[in-house]
């Protein structure tokens, strides 16, 4: 019997875009979110009916949204069903609410003297992220009732992050009766803000985002951290009734790295509250990086470091992924421990991100000038101690991965990070992970990497030399732990998890 599953997301697992002749092409949407899910629905099997509703983002996407009322397919043959929303709404929503507003809130990252400010301006932008979230909520309402239900079980909706938050209960309330034979859940892919911090946002719209997420029968983060900061806001910020399942542990863990930890039950429903670890598909991302272009990329680097240890850093020009602070450990690292230089070179691959925002566009800039800096202070006529480069190209990631010897991951906040885990499963030679404690995946990697304060620019340097100055044996031996703990939660279980928490009986 086939079982029935309705993903919503903002970004798809496909986009369009236009070539030289005027020509459509498809390709996979990027992201750790879509690779992810993707790589989870995969494993389904063919015994699995399931559509992906998203929001057309690109010119492609949407000429393709409205030609195709029926929809399109992704690569393995997804029904996709692109949104064509108004670009004012789409702009204000996903622009001014999603990303300057709750990302930025998740993240810890106002710069609190001067934002944020919430006044009519983003009030009228919040009008948009509620019409942006009921579209969605009317897309998956009509997927939802038009046809008829599998004898297998109820139907299973997985809503995607942050942008959605309040498509649950919207969701919820347009099937009424019918919502009872259908199970909904929401996972957020970012860190939770803590009551105090999340306070900021309007009140009213505080509680809006809390209450649309309890619309859903579970509630899905990557770690224990996370999950308990939302328990939290839930009771204080709403009076929620809020059961927890154990205490917390080093980290912040609790007893269990997933599975359930909580349920909160609000206007008479409950949502089950758990923590899904996503990691790696181990075997599938080794065979990606056998592939003739990664090889090809990995003899460029290799001769470019030319036999010199690597620093190798692989993130999007993000201000949560704090580029700039460990470029500025490295730097500091060169200052303190002048045996390094000479022998060591940083591959710092920093691909674009929302260049529609001043504040991302700024910050690239302040990664490039610092780079600059560096290169001019240490470089010699055959040393060049720091290759930057601002583009995005996956095969070259995954080369510089392969060659590593040092892994930096110093986000200030994330809801996992993926690279942390990919890095030492791609490792040819075994690379010494140095991590972020901010980090979701710090949760799961912290026996094996060297954590580190994000803002401690000298504590990040002494890591590096301790990296470096690691035995050959010592990083092999974390490495390989690293690997094996990356590959526990590979997506399918990652997505299979929360499919199995709607199951009747299991859930609310």
């Amino acid at each position: 019997m086939k079982q029935r599953v309705l993903v919503a997301s903002n970004r798809g697992p496909v986009t369009y875009q236009f070539g030289a002749d005027g020509s459509l092409t498809g390709r996979r949407g990027g992201g750790g979110m879509i690779a992810g899910v993707t790589s989870g629905l995969a494993a389904l099997g063919p015994e699995a009916s399931v559509t992906w509703i998203c929001a057309a983002l690109s010119d492609g996407d949407r000429l393709v949204a409205r030609r195709n009322s029926a929809g399109t397919q992704d690569e393995d043959g997804v029904p996709v069903r692109m949104l064509d929303i108004p670009a004012s709404i789409f702009d204000c929503a996903y622009n001014n609410v999603a990303n300057s507003a709750l990302w930025f809130l998740h993240h810890q990252l106002f710069d609190t003297p001067n934002q944020p400010q919430f006044g009519l301006a983003f009030r009228h932008d919040w009008e948009s992220y509620l019409a942006y979230n009921e579209m969605f909520a009317a897309a998956l309402a009509d997927e939802a009732l038009a046809r008829e239900q599998p004898p297998s079980g109820r139907l299973r909706v997985l809503i995607q992050d942050y942008h959605l938050s309040l498509a649950p209960r919207m969701l919820r309330e347009r099937l009424g009766d019918a919502a009872r034979e259908a199970g909904i859940a929401h996972f957020s892919h970012t860190p939770w803000a803590p009551p105090d911090y999340y306070r900021m946002l309007p009140a009213e719209m505080g509680r809006a985002v809390l209450d649309g997420i309890l619309g859903a029968d579970c509630a899905g983060f990557h770690c224990w951290r996370w999950a308990a900061a939302f328990l939290d806001c839930c009771a204080v910020l709403l009076g929620a009734d809020v059961a927890r399942t154990g205490g917390a542990g080093p980290l912040g863990e609790g007893p269990a790295a997933r599975g359930p930890v909580g349920r909160v039950t609000y206007r008479g429903h409950a949502t089950e509250v758990a923590v899904h670890p996503l990691g790696v598909d181990a075997p599938a991302l080794r065979e990606r990086a056998r592939a003739s272009d990664v090889r090809d990329h990995a003899g460029t680097l290799s001769r470019a470091a030319g036999g010199r240890k690597l620093i190798v850093r692989v993130d999007r020009t993000e201000l949560s992924k704090n580029i700039v602070r460990g470029l500025a450990a490295y730097r500091e690292l060169l200052v303190t421990r002048p045996q390094w230089r000479g022998r060591v070179v940083h591959l710092a691959f920093a691909y674009p991100s929302r260049s529609a925002l001043a504040e991302y566009r700024a910050y690239t800039d302040r990664v490039r000038e610092l780079a600059r800096q560096i290169t001019e202070e240490f470089g010699t006529a055959d040393w060049d101690p720091l290759i930057l480069e601002v583009k995005d190209d996956y095969p070259r990631s995954l080369a510089a991965c392969a060659l590593a010897d040092v892994l930096l991951v110093n986000p200030i906040r994330d809801g996992m990070n993926l690279v942390a885990q990919e890095g030492p499963v791609l490792s040819e030679r075994g690379c010494a992970l140095v991590l972020s404690r901010e980090a979701g995946a710090a949760a799961t990697l912290a026996a094996d990497a060297l954590l580190v304060n994000p803002y401690d620019i000298t504590e990040t340097a002494e890591a590096l030399h301790r990296a470096l100055a690691m035995s050959d044996d010592e990083r092999l031996r974390r490495s390989a732990a690293l690997a094996a703990t990356a590959a526990v939660d590979p997506p399918a279980r990652w997505l299979g998890d929360q499919l199995a928490a709607l199951d009747p009986g299991t859930g609310a």
